[in-house]
């Protein structure tokens, strides 16, 4: 097959940051099928490479093989809501332009993964043009994410987003959602034949944490990065409006007479502001890493004692799985599940960690306070979700499930 996937935030090569499309695509362009993919030249957590500058759209192959035509977005990304609107479509019209002149021939079916939902009218317009169906996959509910964190407040765009969303799903010729939950929403809210709805969730990199947990040493490298005396629990993502992770600076303050370190790992528009407020908390016990290589990203989490996902306590976040759970997971990590609904349902169901009250810091140091005194849970509920990550969330395994359905 030959398959197009539009996807504004695919990672280049050792990026840090969600990978769930590298991934898969690497599994597909080895099973012999062509992928592929326009991306942007700004990665989601805000950065963009300096070899991109006076550059509209660029040509490459990653590591994998896989083609990949950059597209222009604009730099006012991280300037204001504004200008991260106008950032969204100027990927629109440099992925439309970049689609059109770069990827000639015939593909069986082109895929477009969203937030946000604008990549939408490429895939219309290139769908369209080329006469080939296209398929919706829904990461994030948008726009009810954006509105309940208060990024979307004009009425007028709310209005739009809500029609064009219901236009992409007449449109589609299949949705692929990532949650039990999206898919009833879909359904029982927003009348999305059930028939036209696939389930392929994110998941778990296996062909990554096997090889390190039987090769990385995990005490040597505590001792290099001054580990070694710690309990340390790792986050892992963006540092956002939508991840309030000052709710983790609150539980620190709650922690400081024990050897709790967090360690925040990854980037984002609230990054600076974050650290700040530690420093002028005083907060000794969280430490702030930038974004390293998903390698690099494992050795961390294999370093720790447990894992966090973290989200704002808004009912929307209620309907998502976190990204980096499944990384936990896959490293025999506990989790610290501070997002209530179905990531909570999951965590619940491997018995791999705990629900922990969204906000509510004095709930958050009391569940660390019970690993501290209760060393035996943590390798117990380690274990428990690798299994169960292994059973249902491997990422090989789910691609070859996405496959079929394309096919």
């Amino acid at each position: 097959m030959r398959i197009l996937l539009i996807h504004q935030y695919f990672l280049e090569d050792n990026d840090g940051g969600g990978s769930r499309w590298n991934e898969m695509s690497r599994v597909w362009q080895q099973a012999g099928h062509e992928v592929t993919v326009l991306a942007g030249m700004v990665h989601y957590m805000g950065h963009r490479p300096a070899r991109y500058a006076g550059r509209y759209t660029l040509v490459e192959r990653n590591t994998d093989g896989i083609k990949v035509v950059r597209c222009h977005v604009s730099e006012s990304y991280n300037a204001s809501f504004l200008g991260r609107l106008w950032a969204y479509f100027s990927f629109t019209f440099s992925s439309i332009w970049g689609g059109l002149r770069h990827t000639n021939g015939k593909y069986d079916v082109i895929l477009v993964t969203s937030p946000p939902l604008f990549v939408g009218i490429t895939a219309y317009v290139l769908s369209t043009l080329k006469r080939t169906p296209f398929v919706f996959e829904i990461r994030d509910l948008w726009p009810e994410s954006a509105i309940d964190t208060g990024v979307l407040t004009n009425k007028l765009l709310i209005k739009f987003a809500f029609w064009f969303e219901s236009f992409l799903y007449r449109k589609a010729q299949l949705i692929n959602v990532l949650t039990p939950a999206f898919r009833e929403k879909l359904i029982l809210e927003k009348g999305v034949p059930a028939q036209k709805i696939i389930f392929i969730p994110n998941a778990a990199d296996f062909s990554l944490s096997e090889k390190l947990l039987n090769t990385f040493d995990s005490a040597a490298f505590r001792k290099t990065q001054g580990l070694s005396d710690k309990f340390v629990v790792t986050y892992v993502g963006a540092h956002g409006v939508a991840n309030h992770l000052v709710q983790v600076l609150d539980t620190a303050a709650l922690l400081q007479d024990t050897n709790v370190l967090f360690l925040l790992i990854g980037d984002g528009m609230l990054k600076k502001e974050l650290k700040e407020d530690a420093q002028r908390r005083g907060l000794p016990n969280v430490r702030f890493i930038d974004s390293v290589p998903k390698s690099e990203v494992f050795k961390y989490i294999l370093a720790s004692d447990m894992g966090a996902s973290v989200l704002k306590k808004v009912d929307t976040f209620k309907t998502v799985y976190s990204n980096k759970t499944f990384d936990y997971m896959s490293c025999r990590k506990p989790i610290l599940m501070a997002i209530d609904g179905v990531s909570r349902e999951l965590v619940e169901a491997a018995d791999a960690g705990v629900f922990v009250e969204p906000e509510n810091a004095a709930d958050f140091a009391a569940k660390i306070r019970y690993y501290l005194a209760n060393p035996a849970q943590v390798i117990a509920q380690g274990n428990n979700g690798y299994q169960y990550a292994k059973a249902h969330f491997d990422r090989v395994a789910l691609a070859k499930r996405y496959l079929d359905h394309l096919k």
